[in-house]
């Protein structure tokens, strides 16, 4: 009997002891931000109203018809005055970049946000255990990450990550893999470094469909420093709860919709299809069906299944009422997000995209106000846009302690991703590169000024023989 009791007692002693192990491995495998790094070019890389003017200018292959095309694109961008442009389009060389302009692009980023981050977060190049870079339309050998370890003279067992080709939701796919290697290894600090190049494949032609994203594109870039250290949790600004990724590439009209390609000319550049924002809905769509029960309560999940059997019994019944009649359709979720979430941190595609989202979530001007100042004052930066917007909301002083953070982000292939933080203590005394215009920030009127510098094409009706450069001064 006292054997049986023994046996017994060890037997529970050991289950106690694997689930203690299990908890304590999966504290391990937490995902941490502990700093990051918006980066700010120069001021001579402003992109104003009157250098706008200079690149359209410059493009020979305009006439009146693109001229007009390329106003209305810009006046309803969303873009302010303040957003920045590689140095080869503000001197004038965007029609024929060279491997130097991408490569001299990139390296300011890293030399000025790497140093920075390591400076402010107290950690060594040669602490760095993982390093994920990710930009879209730049490929060089050396590869990027290959130029960052021999800048800061990292250990030669770090682990390198060159991701290109994904597009504006290439950060989440970055964190995505630094999140599986957290799982698999303890102890670890990774930094993801996210841009775009936009020096060789800023576009010099008449194609509409790839003029667009000139207008929207601009200069930027994010290095964050994460670690799954458990001694570290205390110095960490969020926590990574979830990360859902969507992959449409099968779809042929989504895999079509966006992409870098050449025109009918020759020229280089980034085309954006009539089909996108079906492409990018469906997409949307798809990924918050699986995001959805990751992040929202319960009571919320068990309000939407009623509601969707009561109207599923309601529309059954409408239908043998009537033989008719059309019904309406309502691209609003019938989910509250706002339940499970308290800040949204949505990609600056434009203008639209960010209503088309904020329609969709049915948020408030309150929640898409980060998205629409960052649009403004930063343009699109493609993958680091989402940083921008974070950035924004921390100089806001909005993230407190316990705060949950949604970060959805769309990219060419096609891709929605999303992911949500937790915030992990009060965020309002850190300085980032928001700090020198917050105060201005939102401005009275988010109207663009090219209107009234160049609204007298509109007027314009003879399109032969016209140019540009007559009018300006």
């Amino acid at each position: 009997m006292e054997f049986i009791i023994l046996l017994y007692g060890a037997t529970m002693l050991y289950l106690c002891f694997l689930i203690w192990k299990l908890f304590d491995q999966r504290r391990d495998q937490e995902c941490y931000i502990l700093d990051y790094q918006l980066y700010k070019p120069s001021d001579e890389r402003k992109l104003g109203t009157e250098c706008c003017g200079r690149i359209i200018e410059r493009n020979k292959h305009l006439g009146l018809n693109e001229y007009k095309f390329l106003l209305k694109a810009v006046v309803n961008s969303g873009i302010g005055e303040e957003t920045y442009a590689p140095s080869n389009v503000i001197e004038g060389r965007e029609a024929a970049p060279t491997l130097k302009d991408g490569v001299t692009e990139m390296e300011e980023f890293f030399h000025d946000s790497i140093a920075k981050l390591l400076a402010s977060s107290g950690i060594s190049p040669s602490q760095i255990d993982v390093l994920v870079v990710n930009v879209s339309m730049f490929s060089v050998v050396p590869s990027l990450t290959s130029r960052i370890i021999n800048r800061y003279k990292m250990r030669e067992d770090v682990k390198a990550y060159n991701l290109t080709g994904m597009g504006c939701s290439a950060s989440l796919i970055s964190l995505d893999i630094i999140k599986n290697i957290f799982k698999s290894q303890k102890n670890k600090f990774a930094v993801l470094v996210t841009s775009e190049s936009l020096s060789p494949n800023w576009y010099n032609g008449n194609d509409r469909s790839m003029m667009l994203a000139n207008g929207l594109f601009r200069s930027g870039g994010c290095v964050i420093l994460l670690t799954n250290k458990r001694s570290f949790k205390h110095r960490a600004m969020m926590k990574l709860k979830c990360l859902v990724r969507t992959h449409h590439g099968a779809r042929e009209d989504a895999y079509s919709c966006c992409n870098q390609k050449e025109d009918e000319e020759g020229r280089l550049g980034f085309y954006l299809g009539k089909n996108l924002p079906k492409a990018a809905t469906r997409a949307f769509v798809d990924n918050l069906r699986v995001l959805s029960p990751k992040v929202l309560p319960t009571r919320e999940l068990l309000r939407f299944m009623v509601l969707f059997l009561y109207r599923k019994l309601r529309e059954s019944s409408s239908l043998k009422s009537s033989s008719g009649g059309s019904s309406k359709s309502n691209n609003k979720s019938p989910l509250n997000f706002k339940t499970g979430i308290e800040h949204f941190c949505l990609h600056t595609g434009g203008k639209a995209v960010i209503d088309g989202i904020g329609m969709s979530l049915d948020l408030c001007e309150y929640d898409l106000e980060p998205a629409r100042m960052t649009l403004h004052r930063f343009g699109n930066t493609s993958a680091s846009s989402l940083w921008y917007v974070l950035g924004y909301m921390e100089a806001k002083k909005r993230l407190m302690k316990g705060d949950r953070v949604l970060m959805i982000s769309f990219g060419a292939g096609f891709k929605c991703n999303s992911c949500l933080w937790e915030v992990m203590k009060d965020l309002n005394d850190r300085p980032n590169v928001w700090d020198e215009c917050i105060d201005d920030y939102p401005p009275e009127s988010l109207a663009n000024p090219f209107m009234e510098k160049f609204g007298w094409i509109n007027d314009v009706q003879e399109a032969s023989n016209f140019k540009l450069h007559d009018y300006v001064k």
